[in-house]
């Protein structure tokens, strides 16, 4: 998908962070884009911006986890552009702590969002995207921690090890069809995620005082991003990936080490040599990113 004027993109957790750098790099692009978010917000902070830009957007509040909610969305986007092109599962939380601890409200938010959130979307919208063959393309967020799990990030960990399972598995539905597919994988990002928990809805709210963990932001309000990359960085890199058709995005080359560690453990154990290759690749798979 390497002509992206006149195009749109319909993006998740579009009102800050990668989403919001992502629709501020196809909206360069020539792409008209349709940003999804929850926080109402910060979302027409974000559509306000790109618009006065003098960029063509639109903005949709959306809870992921919502299946029908995601099919308006997908409505509401078909409505304003008349067709979705690229399409940018990105919306993502995190509940962090030892699986000792967690509860599991901590199980159904995460995964909720993480992992169905990815589905809903594809769902919804893949039957529109393969209307377009090659002219269109779907991007799954993971992380590097669907690639290695880590310590007290167990729920992330199987959030984006499902993202990013799925999503080979639909690059392999969609050969014969034309979309391209890509999974993205970052590392540390300058994103506000740490905060995430301010989004979190009360019936999935523990009262424990590790869940309670930035909930103190007041909603749409101002939340100070993580130390990390920038996220335009990661943006741009995602656009050269859309137009290459480039299955992994794997932003932080600093994780190859533990990445490799992880791979060369699983070639030992299909050589018999299991135990020793295991617990030396394990030992550094136990600091969070």
């Amino acid at each position: 998908m390497d002509q992206l004027k006149g195009k749109a993109a319909f993006i998740t957790g579009a009102a800050s962070g990668i989403g919001f750098a992502m629709a501020n790099v196809f909206a360069r692009e020539g792409m008209r884009v349709a940003l999804a978010d929850v926080e109402q917000g910060r979302l027409d902070a974000a559509v306000g911006q790109l618009a006065g830009a003098g960029h063509e957007v639109t903005g949709v509040q959306v809870d992921v986890t919502d299946r029908e909610a995601v099919a308006r969305a997908r409505d509401a986007a078909l409505d304003a552009f008349g067709a979705v092109h690229l399409l940018c599962n990105n919306a993502g939380v995190n509940a962090a702590g030892p699986l000792f601890d967690v509860t599991y409200k901590d199980w159904d938010w995460v995964m909720g969002v993480n992992l169905w959130g990815v589905v809903h979307g594809v769902h919804e919208f893949l039957p529109h995207l393969m209307t377009h063959g090659a002219g269109a393309h779907i991007v799954n967020t993971a992380s590097v921690g669907g690639l290695v799990g880590m310590r007290n990030l167990g729920i992330y960990n199987a959030a984006k090890f499902g993202v990013v399972g799925m999503t080979e598995a639909l690059r392999a539905d969609m050969e014969e069809c034309g979309v391209g597919v890509s999974v993205l994988c970052p590392g540390v990002v300058s994103t506000s995620l740490g905060t995430s928990e301010r989004n979190r809805p009360a019936h999935l709210t523990d009262s424990n005082a590790a869940s309670q963990e930035g909930t103190g932001a007041a909603a749409g309000g101002d939340v100070e991003p993580a130390p990390g990359t920038d996220p335009m960085d990661l943006a741009e890199q995602v656009l050269a990936a859309v137009k290459a058709n480039q299955f992994f995005i794997n932003t932080h080359p600093e994780f190859t080490p533990i990445v490799g560690q992880r791979h060369a453990a699983i070639e030992a154990a299909f050589a018999g040599d299991a135990n020793a290759a295991m617990i030396e690749a394990m030992t550094e798979l136990v600091r969070p990113f």
